[in-house]
């Protein structure tokens, strides 16, 4: 339902008014399509049964951009206070005093930060609805960023994949090796997450320890392709093993969120045999066939019960011993 410069939907028990919805966010040009404001909420709207699972309980970062690509970013912690009640908030500890978070739990909430030009959900490792709260992480998430190589047409990723698929072949199997599953996402960027579930045990110093020790080892099996270097100078030409997101207050972005990038390319999680797909790059997914994707349900070999880290260190020290 449409009134005026604003347009009605209704979600659940409540309705969200998109405000100019006509308003362009990504500018088209170049091989990139042109979407809208509505076009933003008409995704998320059409996303939410397999994004939400995703993000309740946790703490979000909301990338925004009020005026569209063209102008400024907006990265936002803190919840503004004219935000409407019914969404949920969760304040935690940071240094120095404590911030409140937007915590999506609903499609109303979904849609009010479409509304509010939020493109991107960047999310926590961590929720705040379970026992370990948010000190201790439930997702351990290494990031595969491959070194720059100039881009195609359009602002394709160009041949920088391949070194993210073969990457992700070498991490996979070394976590193989110590029985922790792991489930691929293009980030809609430029390279890709591997995410492996955990029981939550482990605070975020313990984790992040952990996966520094596999990006190292993995690094030490092909000293030539990877590294662990953060510095890009350092690099030389070698696929960077992030694992800085596994840090307290760091975040990943969400799977099937949007990303801030010309044709509204979106985070997707995908089964190993797509990431075999030549076809298939960090980009390969936007805004206007995400949800096909999404309805595949590509991580459901993906284990539900997290793993704890105990055994894990043990094949790890014993494989590098």
């Amino acid at each position: 339902m449409s009134r005026g410069d604003a347009r009605a939907i209704r979600a659940g028990r409540r309705t969200v008014e998109i405000q100019r919805p006509g308003k362009v966010l990504f500018p088209g040009g170049a091989g990139a399509k042109e979407y809208t404001k509505g076009d933003l909420a008409d995704y998320y709207r059409s996303v939410a049964p397999y994004l939400l699972p995703h993000l309740r309980g946790r703490p979000l970062m909301l990338e925004r951009y009020p005026d569209g690509l063209d102008g400024p970013r907006f990265m936002q912690k803190n919840t503004p206070e004219h935000y409407p009640d019914w969404i949920t908030r969760v304040e935690v500890a940071k240094e120095g005093g404590t911030v409140t978070h937007v915590v999506c739990d609903d499609t109303a909430t979904l849609l009010y930060l479409a509304d509010q030009a939020c493109l991107t959900l960047h999310r926590w490792m961590s929720r705040t609805d379970r026992a370990g709260g948010p000190g201790h992480p439930d997702r351990l998430v290494f990031d595969l960023d491959p070194s720059p190589v100039p881009e195609g047409p359009g602002g394709t990723p160009g041949d920088e994949f391949t070194q993210v698929r073969e990457a992700a072949g070498w991490l996979r199997e070394l976590l193989d090796e110590l029985s922790l599953p792991a489930a691929p996402m293009t980030t809609g960027s430029r390279g890709l997450h591997l995410v492996v579930p955990l029981d939550g045990r482990h605070d975020f110093d313990e984790v992040r320890r952990f996966a520094h020790a596999v990006a190292e080892s993995a690094a030490s099996r092909h000293p030539d392709r990877l590294t662990t270097a953060a510095r890009k100078n350092e690099r030389a030409g070698r696929l960077y093993l992030d694992v800085q997101r596994n840090g307290y207050a760091q975040t990943a972005v969400a799977p099937y969120t949007v990303r801030a990038r010309p044709g509204a390319p979106v985070a997707v999680p995908l089964t190993w045999e797509q990431l075999d797909d030549p076809g298939v790059d960090a980009r390969r997914w936007t805004i206007a066939d995400a949800v096909d994707q999404a309805r595949t349900d590509p991580w459901a070999g993906l284990s539900g019960r997290g793993r704890s880290l105990e055994p894990a260190r043990r094949r790890l020290a014993a494989l590098d011993g």
